[in-house]
């Protein structure tokens, strides 16, 4: 016999209401309100935003081929200064870099490389000096 009768009329529970999915929908429904409130706050935002720029207020490359702070020169290797073996040479004295520029480009010994190819990690050759 059921114990939650009151007179003639049934008492729902809480089990009750969340086992006939009510609470489902009603949880359902809240997270739709929810979602729909804050894509409406977006929009809201996004209309408060300055207009983005015009083509004609972007900025436009320079009429050279070359990308903005790209330079393009030649490098070579700079001369290592000479002393005598009684005078040692300091690291202060030597110059900063270790290449200088060169207005000539490079000839094409220079650019190919000459030593033994060695192969890439596992393509099967035997290493250095094959």
């Amino acid at each position: 016999m059921n114990t939650f009768l009151v007179g003639s009329a049934q008492v729902t529970t809480a089990a009750g209401v969340w086992q006939s999915g009510l609470a489902q929908v009603l949880g359902g429904l809240i997270v739709v309100l929810v979602l729909i409130g804050a894509v409406w706050l977006g929009f809201r935002q996004r209309d408060r935003e300055s207009d983005p720029p015009t083509p004609e207020q972007q900025p436009h490359r320079p009429d050279t081929d070359a990308l903005p702070g790209e330079m393009s020169e030649y490098r070579r290797p700079a001369e290592m200064p000479r002393t005598d073996s009684a005078h040692r040479l300091m690291p202060y004295q030597l110059k900063e870099s270790g290449t200088e520029t060169s207005p000539d480009p490079p000839s094409e010994e220079k650019r190919k490389w000459g030593g033994i190819s060695s192969g890439g990690f596992g393509s099967g050759g035997t290493g250095h000096g094959d």
